[in-house]
């Protein structure tokens, strides 16, 4: 997937100014940054949620705009910030909704295969018939990527999977989230706040500042004194843990 020159406005104020990258297939790619420097717009843009004001989204060859929804939902799948279902519905139920795409509503065998794989996939057996709104936070993010999963796509776009996790399951999510990639051979994209999580989970990392690209690259790359120091204004200490570099700041 190609990103070119992709500009977004609001209200005549540009808050994605010219930002250009290439997301690698098969890795991990994070966009980290500042509140308010474009990461989650951006990912908006390139998921078809927000329209673009001008640039070029390069997906399989073609401008992303020209594929058909039903077919692009076969390829690429999206996890927002705000994913609240008013209806009640069990982990399985919810999970199920990922092969809309290919089902239309009437699952077959396979889409029940690929159902039960997802919840296995995601250690929900015990919560299967559990309401969703029973779970703990991470126990129904656990199965909002389940439902991901289901959908059964090579792209999978999560936004700020994190956000309002306990340090447990924030930590057990993104090990997932690593596990996606290398045993599924999925590309994933997130939006993350957490520094240390994109350094340790990624294999790349797209820093964003006042709306444009500051720095990409792989995360020894980017994960650096001097780019995390300008990025956040304040200082940043690097130290290695099992090869991965971690930040400190005070």
């Amino acid at each position: 997937m190609r990103i070119r020159e992709l500009i977004k406005k609001y209200d005549g104020k540009t808050v994605v100014d010219s930002v250009s990258f290439q997301i690698p297939r098969g890795k991990v790619t994070s966009f980290i940054g500042p509140n308010g420097a474009g990461k989650s717009t951006v990912m908006g843009m390139i998921s078809r949620l927000l329209q673009r004001d001008s640039g070029l989204i390069e997906f399989e060859g073609k401008d992303i705009k020209g594929w058909r929804s039903r077919e692009l939902s076969r390829r690429l799948a999206i996890l927002t910030q705000s994913n609240q279902i008013q209806m009640k519905l069990t982990v399985e139920e919810l999970v199920a909704f990922g092969r809309f795409p290919y089902s239309g509503g009437r699952l077959t065998d396979e889409d029940k295969r690929i159902i039960d794989r997802a919840i296995s996939y995601m250690e929900l057996e015990a919560f299967r018939e559990r309401f969703i709104d029973e779970l703990s936070g991470g126990q129904r993010q656990r199965a909002y990527i389940a439902m991901v999963i289901a959908q059964d796509t090579e792209y999978i776009l999560l936004d700020e999977p994190t956000n309002n996790l306990d340090i447990y399951h924030a930590t057990n999510l993104m090990k997932m989230v690593r596990r996606l990639c290398d045993e599924l051979g999925k590309t994933v994209v997130l939006v993350l706040h957490e520094i240390n999580y994109a350094a340790f989970y990624s294999d790349y990392i797209c820093a964003f500042a006042d709306g444009r690209v500051e720095k990409f690259g792989k995360v020894e790359e980017v994960i650096t004194k001097e780019t995390l120091s300008k990025l956040y204004r304040v200082e940043f200490e690097i130290m290695e843990i099992e090869g991965k570099p971690l930040s400190i700041w005070y």
